[in-house]
């Protein structure tokens, strides 16, 4: 009798899908999240995860904080053969479950909505989608002597998911922010201006230990250090 009780449990063990990825929440999970919704895609086969990048340091730092022994490969695009991207891939059911139970789903390009992040790990995943399509621009303004502006913004696909994060964003810091089309049309970016912009940044880099793509910070610090030479 025990013989065939343990020999069921051992058969259920071996039949139920094991995670590689922790799926308990971190100030990593939630950043990958960010990453994911940006430059990541489900497999229609309900157990893949692909992660694509031009920059090896974010695929790098993708599986890092995943804790994956994968391999990065690299390949090309329908329009460059060239293999010029860095791709993670690994298979996990469980995480793969997971990430739909977010709102993330194998079509999420222009379908995306809103995301059910934590609350304590919003800004982290909003640091994973700004270094996965976000971009910030600075330049002296001609038109009044010695100033110096910057703005930050953060692409997508979904206007959904767009209007989810200004209205995240609003509740949260009272930003207001401006959404407009990019390219020709088949993308959207939610900018915000110097003051929001400033607001934001505080945010999502807390300390200067949380994970981030390097030479994206180091161009908002040496932005901001002109501001701060410019006051003194």
């Amino acid at each position: 009798m025990v013989y065939a009780i343990v020999l069921r449990y051992t058969i259920y063990m071996s039949m139920k899908p094991l995670g590689k990825v922790s799926t308990r929440w971190s100030d990593d999970l939630a950043y990958v999240i960010g990453l994911i919704v940006s430059d990541g895609n489900l497999s229609k086969d309900g157990r893949h995860i692909l992660f694509t990048s031009k920059d090896y340091d974010l695929a790098a730092s993708y599986k890092e904080a995943l804790n994956l022994g994968v391999i990065i490969g690299k390949k090309g695009n329908g329009s460059n053969p060239q293999k010029r991207y860095h791709v993670v891939q690994f298979g996990d059911k469980l995480f793969y479950n997971f990430l739909l139970s977010l709102g993330i789903t194998p079509k999420k390009s222009k379908t995306l909505g809103s995301v059910k992040i934590p609350r304590k790990y919003f800004y982290h995943y909003l640091r994973g989608c700004y270094d996965g399509d976000g971009h910030f621009y600075s330049y002296w303004d001609k038109r009044w002597k010695s100033s110096y502006m910057y703005y930050l913004g953060i692409t997508s696909a979904s206007l959904s998911h767009i209007l989810w994060l200004r209205e995240k964003l609003n509740f949260l810091l009272d930003t207001k922010g401006h959404i407009t089309r990019h390219g020709k049309g088949s993308a959207y970016q939610l900018k915000f201006g110097k003051k929001e912009s400033l607001i934001i940044l505080r945010k999502i880099y807390p300390t200067s230990s949380v994970r981030c793509l390097s030479r994206k910070r180091l161009k908002i610090e040496r932005a901001l250090a002109i501001i701060n030479e410019k006051l003194s």
